[in-house]
């Protein structure tokens, strides 16, 4: 009788050793995942502004205006899409950092960690052995990597955390049955929508989860799917209304996708392709070649039967095997469907596919994969086990480092575009953004010859025509960027940039009366045009036109209060003509 009380002492501290060493082990694996996404994701974390950054932030006048937050969710007129919460997020670091991008690469990849963390917790929830080794691939794989080393791609890094709180709190309850992980699934799905809403495939993912949980799909399945289908059909018309009414991305770049066929043509090449990114993802590329596809050739619709012949597989599986399978390749299949070229995109004007859509699908075929090596795992026998291991340890260590020096692209302007270019020479995009750079640097001659080469890829490429003028007048050439500029507004008469710096090269010219014409184009075309406001006023002023003059000062203090130079140049002519009364008065 003695002995029992120490055996129980015994069992009690056996049980609290274990339960350290799973606290342990578990706090291991964290950071191991947080150290492998630290380390692929350095070369990046002082990496530049690139591409669209300066639309949706170094020039994006809503998150620059302190009283912006407001418009963000009140006023989203102001918006080319209607992403709040995204839109919310860069404003603040607006506030807090300005230019300096470190903060805003420091919080996507905190979000990219945290997102990392939350896949192994999902793959947990759906009883995967190996779940942790899902979160590890996540974080290292190297198609994320343009998610995350992206500034303008914080919807994604940004989207995906509360979409898998939603997915995990939909699961629990499924298991539960409590109403307040229904809600609580429901608000988040609600949040991840308001960040990106190409998470409207959710509504459908929880129908396939249902189905592999439960065997079957019935009305009772469909009411729980209800109110997330509202919810994505809601946010998603906003969205479509948006892109249609303020969106200038498609109606400045004509492209063409073709009829029905062609548009079934590229899904079947797009499908291919992503999938095989996710298992070889080696050639990453930040614009990829187009495909011709209209007319389509017959190959290109090779996708369908064999995805039609690899699903029908799987189902005749589903007593066991199948139904796991079905579940991860229709998560990847459902989250992709948006981009796969059916609808068509903005990015589609200069490529068929990008990298940073696969943020989410690629967790579909990750779950697949752990599955398939947990199931090995079981069968492998004990010998063979650290040699199992070792090949895992090799590829996440080749991914890991793939990932790791693809990064090192995002650094700059300069090195993104010119690694572009060197795998896909033709991209007119990339060589008129590369030219920009060049042209900041000075080197002028390098930049002439890069936007030449995107005009002879593009002739009717607007921006270039312009950016091209901006370069030749710092040359002396001021007949040659003249030409320039007109043929911008030629192409694209309401480009109000264009006409400023036309009528600039004609102030240079001494063609005044050509110049201020062209000035006041620029303000009908956009009246809150600072630069045009002062040049115009410059002008007008020399030409002895001093009302006109003050008043055009005024409008450009106006929109830019702070200039304290411009405002000593208007206080200076006012005091030198005390007689003109103050702009917007009669004069009685």
């Amino acid at each position: 009788m003695a002995l029992r009380p120490e055996k129980k002492k015994r069992s009690s501290e056996a049980g609290g050793t274990t339960a350290i060493a799973d606290w342990r082990s578990f706090l291991l694996r964290v950071m191991v995942i947080v150290g492998a996404g630290v380390w692929v994701f350095w070369p990046a974390l002082h990496g530049d502004w690139l591409w669209d950054d300066d639309i949706l932030i170094t020039n994006n006048v809503i998150v620059h205006d302190p009283g912006g937050f407001w418009k963000i969710w009140f006023e989203p007129g102001k918006l080319v899409d209607y992403f709040p919460l995204t839109v919310s997020v860069e404003w603040m670091e607006w506030q807090l950092w300005r230019e300096h991008t470190f903060g805003y690469h420091l919080i996507s990849v905190i979000l990219h960690i945290s997102s990392a963390l939350l896949v192994w917790h999902f793959l947990n929830k759906l009883g995967l052995r190996l779940a942790w080794l899902g979160g590890l691939i996540f974080i290292i794989h190297p198609v994320v990597v343009e998610s995350v080393a992206w500034i303008a791609e914080l919807k994604n890094t940004l989207s995906l955390p509360p979409f898998l709180l939603a997915m995990c709190a939909f699961i629990d309850y499924e298991e539960r049955g409590k109403r307040r992980d229904y809600f609580l699934a429901l608000g988040l799905f609600l949040v991840a929508m308001l960040c990106k809403t190409s998470m409207a495939p959710f509504p459908v993912v929880i129908l396939l989860y249902l189905w592999w949980k439960r065997s079957r799909i019935g009305w009772g399945e469909i009411k729980v799917a209800v109110p997330f289908f509202a919810i994505s059909l809601g946010l998603g018309l906003v969205t479509t209304w948006f892109l249609n009414h303020h969106a200038n991305s498609l109606s400045e770049h004509t492209f063409v996708i073709g009829g029905f066929f062609s548009r079934l043509a590229l899904a079947s090449l797009s499908i291919a392709f992503y999938f095989s990114k996710c298992f070889w993802p080696v050639g990453l590329l930040p614009i990829y070649p187009k495909w011709t596809i209209d007319p389509p050739s017959l190959a290109q619709f090779l996708t369908w039967p064999i995805l039609a012949g690899v699903i029908c597989w799987f189902w005749m599986k589903r007593a066991s095997w199948g139904r796991h399978a079905l579940l991860g390749l229709g998560f990847f299949l459902l989250t992709l469907a948006p981009f796969v070229g059916l609808i068509a995109g903005s990015y589609m004007y200069f490529t068929w596919v990008m990298d940073h859509l696969l943020y989410i699908p690629l967790i579909g075929l990750i779950g697949l994969t752990v599955a398939g090596l947990g199931q090995v795992d079981r069968q492998l026998p004990a010998s063979f086990r650290p040699f199992g291991i070792g090949i895992v340890a090799v590829v996440i260590g080749w991914l890991a480092w793939q990932s790791h020096v693809y990064a090192g692209v995002y650094l700059n302007q300069e090195t993104f575009w010119n690694y572009t270019l060197q795998y896909n020479p033709d991209v007119w995009l990339a060589h008129n953004d590369l030219g920009i750079e060049l042209s900041r640097s000075g080197r002028l001659d390098e930049a002439e010859k890069h936007f030449r080469e995107a005009l002879r890829l593009r002739p009717d490429y607007a921006e270039a025509h312009n950016n091209l003028g901006l370069t030749l007048i710092q040359n002396g050439n001021v007949s040659g960027a003249m030409e320039e500029y007109r043929q911008a507004v030629k192409i694209k008469p309401d480009y109000a940039a264009a006409h400023n710096n036309l009528a600039n090269a004609l102030t240079k010219a001494n063609r005044i009366p050509e110049a201020i014409e062209e000035y006041e184009q620029t303000l009908k075309i956009n009246p809150g045009y600072a630069k045009a406001h002062y040049n115009l006023g410059v002008i007008l002023s020399q030409a002895g036109q001093i009302p006109q003059a003050i008043e055009h000062f005024e409008l450009f203090l106006k929109i830019n209060p702070n200039n304290t130079a411009v405002r000593n140049q208007l206080a200076q002519l006012r005091s030198l003509h005390p007689d003109v009364p103050p702009a917007g008065s009669s004069g009685k």
